[in-house]
C-alpha cells in the first residue's frame, strides 16, 4: 500500500531517503522547469565559467513545457515531457546537489545508479493531465534564455503537486515492479485457464 507525504521545497536528504517507489507526494515550493534545450544551455554556460540561473543545491527539475498562460490565470497547460531524454544531463546537476526531478517514462539504467550514489528521486507527474496540473501552480515567471521559448528556464510556486515516487533512492523501479506484478497475474490466469481445459 503507497504511502502519502507531504513535503516542501528546498528538499534535503533526509526527506529523499525517506520516500519508497509508489509512494504518493504532495509537492508545495519552487519548481525549476527545463528542457532539452535549456540543459543544453546551462551545461554550455556552465563550461565558459557562468554561474548557473537557479539555486540546485535541494532544488527539484520539472521537465515540461509550459503553454502560454490565458488572462487571470499563471500557466497554462503544464504537463511532464519525456524524461530520457534529460539523462545525458543529470548527473551534472545530481553533482550539484539537485534532490528531485520530475517528468514522465522510464529512464535509463545510468539513472537510477546515479539516483542511489546521490540519494535523490524520480517522480512522475500524470502525463496527458497538463491543464489539471496547472491548478496546482500558484505563480511563474521566466527565469532566463527567454529566446528559448517554451523551452526557458522557468519558476514555478506550487502548491500540493501531485506525484508518484518511480525510482527511489535505494535502488527501486516502479516501472519494474509493475512489469513483474502484470506478469505474475498473466501467469495466474495463463495456469488458471490451462488447468480448467
Amino acid at each position: 500500500m503507497s504511502r502519502e507525504f507531504i513535503l516542501k521545497t528546498p528538499l534535503g536528504i533526509e526527506d529523499t531517503l525517506a520516500l519508497r517507489v509508489g509512494d504518493r507526494v504532495f509537492l508545495s515550493g519552487e519548481l525549476y522547469v527545463a528542457r532539452d534545450a535549456t540543459h543544453r544551455r546551462m551545461l554550455e554556460e556552465a563550461a565558459q565559467g557562468k554561474e548557473l540561473p537557479f539555486p540546485v543545491h535541494g532544488a527539484v527539475l520539472y521537465y515540461a513545457g509550459p503553454t502560454p498562460a490565458p488572462p487571470y490565470e499563471p500557466v497554462g497547460s503544464i504537463g511532464p515531457t519525456t524524461s530520457r531524454r534529460m539523462d545525458p544531463y543529470l548527473s551534472f546537476f545530481l553533482e550539484r546537489g539537485l534532490r528531485a526531478t520530475i517528468g514522465k517514462g522510464e529512464r535509463g539504467e545510468e539513472v537510477k545508479k546515479l539516483l542511489e550514489k546521490h540519494k535523490a528521486v524520480y517522480f512522475i507527474a500524470c502525463g496527458g493531465a497538463g491543464a489539471y496540473l496547472a491548478t496546482f501552480v500558484v505563480s511563474q515567471e521566466i527565469l532566463a534564455y527567454e529566446d528559448l521559448g517554451a523551452q526557458a528556464l522557468f519558476r514555478l510556486v506550487v502548491k500540493d503537486f501531485p506525484l508518484l515516487v518511480a525510482y527511489d533512492a535505494f535502488g527501486g523501479d516502479l516501472f519494474e515492479e509493475g512489469k513483474i506484478r502484470h506478469r505474475k497475474i498473466f501467469l495466474y490466469h495463463w495456469e488458471t485457464s490451462r488447468k480448467e481445459g
